[in-house]
């Protein structure tokens, strides 16, 4: 399975997803990265594994992923031949026409149990909600905020003491143990819960 990782930051989730790959317990390899920020270090990741990685011109917005952004990433995906898409920390909307290029083929991971904390910084949100646990899903992208339908979950509690540093840094374990193994089932197909 062809993956594509669109992402915004450092690359910690698809370190994970290479990690599994070198590992053998993920059938796939990725063949292109793209971001919006060109000094994001998912880029170096990418490089210096021999990734094709290119930028995506979001036409100077800070957060809108415009449609003529979205054709062109959706095109230079398709030419890379992506069977699957794999938002790895990308913090834009992603809308048509790239769901209609890859649908149910885009895949998200968040940092909390959705529907609970959609949107940015969840565990923020639920350290201020007050609650017992949080954790992190991986979930089909569909036309709304983090309201797709989900692939894997994993609980993380909320500990006594916890910081939004400290509980962010244990959802992000959970994350890179979910995300390969979410990729996995979808590329198994429906029969073990994937597309």
């Amino acid at each position: 399975m062809l993956l594509g990782i669109l992402g915004s930051g450092s690359g910690s989730n698809m370190q994970a997803i290479l990690d599994a790959i070198d590992a053998g317990t993920l059938d796939a390899r990725i063949a292109l990265v793209l971001s919006d920020n060109p000094q994001a270090f998912i880029l170096e990741r990418a490089r210096r594994r021999g990734i094709d990685t290119g930028i995506i011109d979001c036409r100077g917005f800070r957060t809108k992923f415009p449609e003529e952004a979205q054709q062109e990433t959706a095109e230079r995906l398709l030419a890379a031949g992506v069977d699957l898409v794999c938002l790895a920390g990308f913090l834009r909307l992603v809308k048509r026409p790239l769901l209609d290029a890859f649908p149910q083929r885009i895949l998200n991971i968040h940092p909390a149990l959705l529907p609970a904390f959609p949107g940015l910084e969840a565990w923020k949100q639920a350290l201020d909600a007050g609650v017992p646990e949080t954790g992190a899903t991986v979930h089909f992208v569909d036309e709304g905020m983090d309201t797709g339908p989900v692939i894997l979950q994993q609980r993380v509690p909320v500990l006594p003491g916890d910081t939004a540093e400290s509980l962010h840094a244990r959802i992000q374990i959970a994350e890179h143990r979910l995300y390969p193994e979410a990729i996995a089932r979808v590329a198994a197909g429906p029969a073990h819960g994937g597309a």
